[in-house]
């Protein structure tokens, strides 16, 4: 049975989208079966992995407004072992669209119930806010990876996502852990780094991966080419940063 993983934090630029499409490439490199789920009406997880986001016709938004269903919005094959539910900004509409449906929440967490068994891993890209799409997303997950850019301000915003994941636990899906914080754009050279890393691991009572994300201009470039980093740069280290934090998430899973 597939493991449904949300990758989450409202905080936005802190390299939650590059997350989720470096994890799920270097996971699918690593012979899992994936399903990557964009779930910002930005796309910016679609068209990362090379998809024309404003061609697509069956998204993530038709499949939670009922009008297809969940193997309809399948893209098969976007890499090998890597499958994708794309998105656009049809999706901002979403919101009001859902407001007067019943148990809205569910919708996500219905429809991956069909797929679930087909992949080991599900990630799922939310937006950078505490919406509709991103309470769907935790209440079909299994656990959440938190990305934390590596600033000034990263304990901005933190308390009240902790608090939101343990009202999500125990209003909707009491099973839904936090998988892990990772910490993004690291900058060995700067000591405000190092001492955001310090505070964080201080502050939260949460695992916290070993593998940190380092700055790093391929990393910033390959989505402009629509691929991940192992294919953009495979010897960058972004791309070795990525494949050791898809490692240690298997050896944490199994």
């Amino acid at each position: 049975m597939g493991k449904i993983i949300a990758v989450t934090n409202q905080k936005g630029g802190v390299g939650k989208s590059t997350t989720a499409i470096n994890l799920a490439a270097s996971l699918a490199l690593k012979d899992k079966r994936i399903l990557i789920i964009d779930m910002d009406p930005q796309g910016n997880t679609t068209s990362g992995l090379g998809v024309d986001k404003n061609a697509q016709e069956n998204t993530i938004y038709e499949l939670l407004l009922g009008e297809i269903k969940v193997k309809d919005a399948i893209l098969k094959d976007v890499y090998e072992n890597l499958d994708m539910i794309p998105s656009n900004v049809n999706l901002s509409g979403a919101e009001i669209e859902l407001m007067n449906v019943e148990n809205k929440e569910f919708i996500l967490k219905k429809a991956l119930a069909r797929v679930k068994g087909i992949y080991e891993y599900i990630l799922i890209d939310c937006p950078p806010s505490l919406n509709t799409l991103t309470i769907n997303a935790m209440s079909a997950a299994d656990s959440i990876i938190v990305p934390i850019q590596c600033e000034y301000y990263a304990l901005e915003g933190l308390s009240q996502l902790m608090y939101t994941i343990d009202l999500v636990k125990t209003r909707l899906n009491s099973k839904l852990k936090v998988e892990g914080v990772v910490f993004t754009m690291y900058d060995s050279r700067n000591n405000l780094s190092q001492q955001v890393v310090q505070n964080v691991k201080e502050y939260l009572n949460q695992t916290i991966f070993e593998t940190i994300i380092p700055r790093n201009v391929r990393l910033a470039e390959a989505p402009s080419y629509g691929l991940p980093i192992i294919k953009y740069d495979p010897r960058s280290a972004g791309a070795e940063a990525y494949l050791k934090l898809a490692e240690e998430l298997i050896n944490m899973n199994s």
